[in-house]
């Protein structure tokens, strides 16, 4: 696989698509008010980068790296395109990740995803990639929907 990782703007069509399928899939598992993922319009915020992943002219994946301040950053809108599941996609889109956030000197990253089995795949690989389960963080609360992880960037890369 020659997969490439870049920013992205938001404005192509496989994109905005991709972001379209997350909302959806995360709708469709979660009540309303437990749904935290963004739309286009916030994944435009200046405090967000979005990556976008490319094996040729297909969109593999996404994800995208809020700055929270003080050196602490959230992992949002990660998806892999059902077609690229298990080929490593999403593995490299978190390191990328990782890697932007280390970059713009960030000491933590946090982030949260849902409790139910569609979301299994998604927790094991940020375990995997060192994330310990934390209690909830910023504006989110308690929820028997969601589970918080967090990463110290200070720690070696197990990933």
């Amino acid at each position: 696989m020659t997969l490439q990782i870049r920013e992205d703007d938001l404005t192509g069509a496989a994109t905005q698509a991709l972001v379209a399928v997350h909302l959806a899939g995360v709708h469709a598992d979660s009540p309303e008010e437990s749904c935290h993922a963004l739309g286009l319009d916030a994944l435009r915020d200046p405090s967000i980068t979005f990556l976008s992943a490319w094996e040729g002219d297909d969109l593999a994946g996404i994800g995208a790296l809020k700055d929270l301040g003080g050196g602490r950053g959230e992992l949002k809108s990660m998806r892999v395109d059902d077609r690229f599941r298990g080929t490593g996609v999403g593995r490299a889109l978190l390191r990328a990740l990782i890697g932007v956030a280390r970059e713009r000197g960030m000491t933590s990253l946090w982030l949260e995803t849902g409790t139910m089995p569609s979301f299994a795949p998604a927790r094991r690989l940020y375990e995997s990639a060192g994330f310990v389960e934390c209690p909830p963080f910023g504006d989110y609360r308690l929820d028997p929907y969601s589970v918080f992880l967090t990463l110290d960037l200070a720690a070696p890369d197990e990933g």
